[in-house]
């Protein structure tokens, strides 16, 4: 699975303990995050991590394309529960674009553990069916 991790400011600490209780589990999947979020994560765990642009320069706006191609199977996104956060667009569209093409999205940390143990179990394993990046479909297109 192809796994989008991004988490603002005050929350890349939660961030990086959810994947170091989770890293058996993540670390047989792609992750790719935004660049400081991914850094962090990366530091704290050891896991690889594909990094786009820090969030403020366009890395949400990555993520939100490949979710468009549907090359991203799952989203973490732990978003700032600061009642003076102001809400941007590119949060607005990245929710938007996970509900128009069906990927899951967890914004908080208890629905992130509810998806990383679909993921474990096997639950969310539909989802390699429309990734076109999937080794199930990589290996259909090897046959065809």
């Amino acid at each position: 699975m192809f796994i989008a991790v991004i988490a603002d400011d005050n929350k890349k600490e939660l961030m990086a303990q959810f994947c170091i209780a989770y890293c058996g589990i993540l670390s047989r999947h792609h992750l790719c995050a935004t660049q400081v979020t991914g850094k962090y994560i990366s530091d704290a765990t050891g896991l690889g991590i594909e990094t786009f642009l820090p969030g403020h320069e366009g890395g949400a706006e990555q993520i939100s394309s490949r979710i468009c191609y549907n090359e991203i199977d799952i989203v973490f996104y732990f978003r700032s529960t600061d009642p003076s956060h102001i809400v941007t667009e590119e949060e607005n569209n990245l929710l938007r674009l996970c509900d128009i093409h069906n990927v899951p999205i967890a914004t908080n940390i208890a629905t992130a553990e509810v998806l990383v143990n679909a993921i474990d179990t096997g639950a969310l394993d539909w989802r390699e069916l429309v990734n076109p990046n999937s080794e199930y479909n990589r290996k259909k297109r090897r046959e065809g």
